[in-house]
């Protein structure tokens, strides 16, 4: 039971593991499709300024001003934002794992991702993300972002849970491997049956739910 015992809080990424990512190169590439923009433009632009963004210094607003609207276009701003924000769904076969593990085993859960600040908001309050999440340490909110591993340290602090009772789930190499190097036991998330499996081999089995459930909202 030593193991079973050890683990007391997870650490999640929101993008990539409970939901989509929130605003990729996929999306973008789909936005200057749909609206017919010039993307190698479009792309540099954002470039420059995306993570500025995901550290929370600028607003969507600022974003969307350097990004696309330096120019005029024959759509509107609203139209813009839905189209960005309807970008995200859900994997509800991971929001419901962790929403049962979190019940069975009394977990605190902390989402520990890089997000824009009304994207963040938007997809917190869309997908009921509060039902899991205890806290959120997202870039916007913290002004730091992975791979800085500032956002970790910050998050332990906030847990106050030690690094060798964590489990952090992230699709990201690179941050799986910072989590890792500060004691942290981290999957690389690649799909629900395989994380499932890891959780239940660092002592967390599930004890129920098959693929194609439905997670909460």
């Amino acid at each position: 039971m030593g193991k079973l015992a050890s683990i007391t809080c997870l650490f999640v990424d929101i993008g990539g593991v409970l939901l989509s990512d929130g605003w990729d190169h996929r999306a973008r590439k789909k936005a200057a499709a749909h609206f017919r923009l010039e993307w190698a433009g479009m792309e540099d632009r954002h470039r420059m300024v995306f993570d500025t963004y995901e550290e929370g210094k600028l607003t969507l607003e600022e974003y969307l001003d350097r990004v696309i609207f330096y120019a005029k276009h024959a759509f509107m701003r609203a139209q813009f934002r839905s189209f960005m924000f309807a970008q995200s769904q859900p994997r509800p076969e991971m929001l419901d794992l962790i929403l049962r593990l979190k019940s069975r085993y009394g977990l605190k859960i902390a989402a520990v991702s890089n997000e824009a600040r009304e994207l963040n908001a938007y997809r917190i309050r869309t997908f009921k993300l509060d039902r899991i999440v205890d806290f959120f340490v997202s870039s916007c909110y913290v002004h730091l972002r992975k791979p800085d591993a500032d956002i970790f340290r910050l998050a332990l602090d906030i847990a106050q849970v030690p690094a060798s009772r964590i489990v952090y789930i992230e699709n990201t190499a690179m941050f799986v491997g910072i989590a890792e190097g500060m004691g942290i036991k981290s999957i690389l998330h690649a799909d629900w049956k395989t994380t499932r499996a890891r959780l239940a081999s660092l002592g967390l089995p599930d004890d129920g739910g098959e693929k194609g459930d439905h997670g909460p909202g």
